[in-house]
């Protein structure tokens, strides 16, 4: 809430300035432009809020939670790209009705000579390109790796638009203390930026020199990575269970790649423990790696943690691999015997990933583990089984990690049988 309230508070910050200094409007040329120039300084504010947005701030990150914050990310993109496209097309028809012009001809005379606007210009056509790879249907056909990395036009796109604006902005030209503020807002979030996404995953990178110590086999197409390094007790500190990092391993094939995993056991002084399911080319080459590969880690990330909770009982639920931060969970929430319980959804028995591990815990802490097992096309989770075996589940938290349809179908259980909304805690890595 804190954070939209902030983005908000922002819009209308950029609505009193362009109202404190637009003069009294006497023609309808004057009127389109002026709601053309409305647009541009809101389409100029969406995209320094995009930056804030991924920057990874970790306060941020865990209040608000990394994939409410890409889907905002998403939606702010969107609405950016309708804000610049309605700007250029008011600016452009306004001047063309004030100079009597056709809106081509006009166009072409603002590109090539009014100051920047051409970089401008191909800033803005960088940013429709990304735009458009971010599209779902271009998306699903692109590589991660290759979205990713085009993702990186971002910031040039960005830079480039900035410089037209306080060349061309009334409201920057003529006074000095909004560009100052312009100046702000983008130099700010530039180092926000480049701090948490870039200078403190090297600090770290180079303080706990992280190295694969063993690769283990759990379940089918199911292996744990094993890493050790310097100083990790620092690591653990900073780190809560069900956190994830953005891992990239140095090894042929993979160092290009960066991509999510869960901690699946709390962090300690020793090693650090990643799980993960063979589901790609990146996720099956995982489980060839060698002792001693070198591993960059950015993070901790993610806002699934017991800071989220609210009730005194507290429910996981799991699917597949999605158990890996719900097993790191499972072992460290605080809770009285009876008052834990974890679902666990696996089509197979010998599927189940860490079941004596979740048994030995369940042993030590007085709690309760629950498989359902079947396949996909009878799934045990509908409302009814929910209350079946937690009989008292409008009293608890949800944690819930799965496959997507596993997790909406789950959440779609939970409101139905009576769990507030606000106590289901899911976190999605498909951003």
């Amino acid at each position: 809430m804190a954070a939209r309230t902030a983005i908000a508070l922002g819009a209308l910050g950029v609505l009193l300035m362009w109202w404190s200094d637009t003069s009294a409007v006497v023609s309808t040329g004057a009127w389109v432009t002026d709601a053309g120039r409305l647009l541009g300084l809101l389409g100029g504010y969406g995209m320094a809020v995009l930056l804030l947005l991924m920057a990874r701030i970790p306060a941020v990150d865990r209040g608000v939670g990394t994939d409410r914050l890409a889907r905002w990310h998403s939606f702010g993109g969107r609405y950016a790209i309708g804000l610049v496209v309605g700007h250029i097309v008011l600016i452009t028809w306004g001047y063309a009705i004030t100079a009597h012009k056709g809106l081509l001809n006009e166009g072409v005379e603002l590109v090539f000579h009014y100051p920047d606007l051409l970089i401008g210009t191909i800033g803005v056509l960088l940013v429709f390109l990304v735009g458009l790879v971010s599209a779902g249907a271009v998306r699903r056909r692109v590589r991660y790796e290759t979205w990713y990395y085009l993702h990186f036009l971002t910031y040039l796109a960005i830079y480039l638009t900035f410089w037209h604006q306080l060349a061309n902005g009334a409201q920057f030209v003529l006074d000095g203390k909004f560009r100052a503020a312009w100046y702000l807002l983008y130099g700010g979030s530039g180092a926000l930026l480049v701090w948490f996404r870039w200078l403190v995953p090297c600090r770290r990178a180079l303080r706990h020199r992280l190295q694969v110590a063993e690769v283990r086999r759990e379940a089918p197409g199911v292996v744990s990575i094993l890493l050790t390094g310097r100083h990790l007790s620092e690591l653990a500190r900073i780190t809560e269970p069900g956190q994830f990092f953005r891992w990239r391993f140095l090894a042929p094939g993979l160092v290009w790649a960066a991509n999510p995993y869960s901690l699946s056991a709390p962090a300690d002084s020793r090693f650090l423990r990643i799980t993960v399911k063979k589901l790609g080319g990146h996720s099956a080459a995982l489980a060839r790696l060698k002792p001693g590969t070198r591993v960059f880690a950015e993070g901790p990330y993610g806002g699934l943690t017991a800071a989220r909770r609210r009730q005194s009982k507290v429910l996981l639920i799991a699917g597949g691999v999605g158990i890996t931060p719900l097993r790191a969970l499972f072992e460290t929430l605080p809770a009285r015997p009876g008052d834990l319980t974890l679902l666990y959804r696996a089509s197979r028995a010998r599927d189940l990933v860490f079941r004596e591990e979740l048994e030995a815990i369940a042993r030590d802490r007085g709690a309760r583990v629950h498989y359902l097992l079947g396949s996909r096309d009878k799934d045990p989770l509908d409302a009814r089984a929910l209350m079946a075996a937690v009989p008292d589940i409008r009293e608890h938290d949800v944690y819930l990690c799965g496959p997507p349809g596993m997790t909406e179908r789950a959440h779609e259980a939970l409101t139905t049988a009576g769990v507030p909304k606000r106590s289901i805690h899911h976190e999605s890595f498909a951003f």
